[in-house]
């Protein structure tokens, strides 16, 4: 995987469906678990998914990824796994948010998850909002974000942009 200042994303595709709940990012009962038991139990529904994960693979997945309750672990243990971007049909509004605010790329894409294969290389050009299927040799234009949005994502997260602005 790579990220430069840009926000190019480069990995290996997991895909999910529609409808993936934070609670099954961030299950209630992984609360208080050593980091090492609770990972297992992130997205437990895609088996092999938390033992075969690597650092800057991708997710693509359908409509409404994230929804749910508003947990902020679910993206933070996401990018505690090495996911470099999520891609979706479309996002549960808060989990959008809170990914954005701690600096993990996500995108809406419609037609996305007819587009790439389980194991594909996903290439995503996120000022451009382009994704590239580099394994079947296709592209697709994602939603673009808005750029108060991709200035938290190129700073770093909230935390970052809020420390450049103190520090000004």
């Amino acid at each position: 995987m790579s990220i430069s200042n840009t926000i190019v994303v480069d990995g290996k595709v997991w895909k999910f469906g529609d409808d993936i709940n934070t609670d099954f990012m961030a299950p209630s009962f992984s609360k208080g678990m050593e980091w090492e038991q609770a990972k297992k139990t992130i997205l437990h529904i895609h088996e092999g998914f938390t033992e075969g994960v690597a650092e800057g693979d991708v997710i693509v997945a359908g409509a409404n990824f994230g929804c749910g309750s508003s947990r902020q672990q679910a993206p933070a243990n996401l990018k505690m796994l090495g996911i470099g971007c999520v891609v979706a049909e479309s996002f549960g509004r808060i989990f959008f948010r809170n990914a954005v605010a701690i600096a993990l790329p996500v995108m809406a894409c419609p037609g996305i998850s007819e587009a790439f294969n389980e194991g594909d290389d996903l290439q995503l050009d996120f000022e451009k909002s382009l994704v590239k299927n580099v394994t079947q040799g296709t592209e697709m234009q994602g939603a673009l974000m808005p750029e108060d949005l991709l200035k938290i994502v190129r700073a770093g997260g909230v935390m970052a942009v809020l420390k450049e602005e103190a520090a000004a």
